[in-house]
């Protein structure tokens, strides 16, 4: 066996960070996809058009019928098919090939260097089990919308809460990076408060 491949091994047996880590990335990949062909393939929210209403502006959509699915599920939540090209909550369009490129090579990035964390290696390295459940996230969730590019162009949103004055169309994935997030945020707050000195 290679050096490398015993290296890695040693590592996931040395600790649970990178068994938790990729364990919830390989969940949340796992569900998002699943969700997703559940949209396209079990719902059909975007037949013939779909796509092309998302993408008119103005005078031209208004000559396009709106073929993208919709169903009011309750007085807070919908499902409404959108075709996000930009990031998370539809930020930073990238409609080009050379967009879409770009965002791809930082999803795969992003997870490779989180992935490398998790594994004690590289700049950011997760220790501690709350890192490896925030990296994890966050790997499942960049690695989801980089599938959807590479495979659509633009990436599969449907949870719609705006009925509550959220105006943004969301994913799994977008869940998953933002609890990431969140738990980044909340370990530097457990974890790394440095204490007040004496007066």
């Amino acid at each position: 066996m290679p050096d490398w491949a015993s290296e890695i091994r040693r590592r996931f047996a040395a600790s649970p960070v990178p068994r938790l880590g990729l364990g919830i990335a390989a969940v949340v990949l796992i569900l998002d996809q699943l969700t997703k062909w559940w949209v396209l393939a079990g719902l059909n929210f975007s037949p013939a058009g779909c796509l092309d209403y998302q993408r008119a502006e103005g005078a031209e959509r208004l000559t396009l019928a709106n073929t993208c699915g919709h169903i009011e599920v309750s007085p807070i939540f919908d499902l409404t098919m959108v075709w996000n090209k930009g990031v998370s909550f539809g930020l930073l369009g990238a409609d080009g090939p050379l967009g879409r490129t770009i965002l791809i090579a930082f999803s795969v990035l992003v997870a490779i260097g989180l992935i490398a964390g998790l594994l004690n290696a590289g700049p950011i390295r997760a220790t501690r089990r709350l890192q490896g459940v925030a990296f994890g996230f966050i790997i499942g969730g960049a690695l989801g919308n980089a599938i959807d590019r590479g495979l659509y162009g633009a990436v599969v949103d449907f949870l719609n809460f705006s009925d509550v004055y959220f105006p943004y169309v969301f994913n799994i994935a977008d869940v998953g990076i933002n609890l990431g997030v969140a738990a980044i945020i909340l370990d530097i707050f457990l974890n790394d408060r440095k204490p007040a000195s004496g007066t």
